[in-house]
């Protein structure tokens, strides 16, 4: 997408991910679920940081929302409908780029759903907004925090 902005154009686009974009979607990763989870220790976030990366990612069908060269957001899909991780870069959250990786989701795929720590509240109100309802609440048992776990899907015409 082509957007003029004072006097410029800026270049956005969701795209699947490059390998060589991983080190950039894994900074996003690590920075936006410290300061998203303050309720959880960050060396939880700093222990899992090579297993998310090394493991989880390589399985995971990632998208990213790029402007300008930047890479300021992304959302991962696994196993075709569970969304384990939607991230935006601090400097760019508010600015709807993760409604346009929802929606890119919605897109492509007929359900959806995924596990939201029950008190990250902006993150669960941000799904709710985009149409996703609580199935469940669990345990994550990798965790010990409590999650919900939510789920969309396209309603029939």
């Amino acid at each position: 997408m082509l957007k003029i902005q004072k006097g410029y154009i800026r270049i956005s686009m969701i795209k699947e991910m490059d390998n060589f974009e991983i080190n950039e979607v894994m900074d996003i990763w690590l920075e936006t679920n410290i300061v998203a989870h303050g309720f959880m220790p960050k060396q939880y976030w700093l222990d899992n940081y090579d297993t998310v990366k090394k493991h989880y990612m390589p399985i995971a069908k990632t998208f990213i929302y790029k402007e300008d060269a930047v890479v300021k957001a992304f959302i991962s899909i696994i196993d075709n409908a569970f969304i384990g991780a939607l991230f935006v870069a601090k400097d760019y959250q508010g600015q709807g780029i993760g409604l346009k990786l929802i929606d890119y989701c919605k897109s492509l795929y007929s359900s959806l759903e995924l596990a939201v720590y029950t008190e990250n509240i902006n993150a669960v109100n941000f799904y709710k907004y985009c149409g996703f309802v609580i199935t469940s609440e669990q345990l994550n048992e990798d965790s010990g925090y409590k999650e919900y776990l939510m789920a969309w899907s396209k309603k029939e015409p």
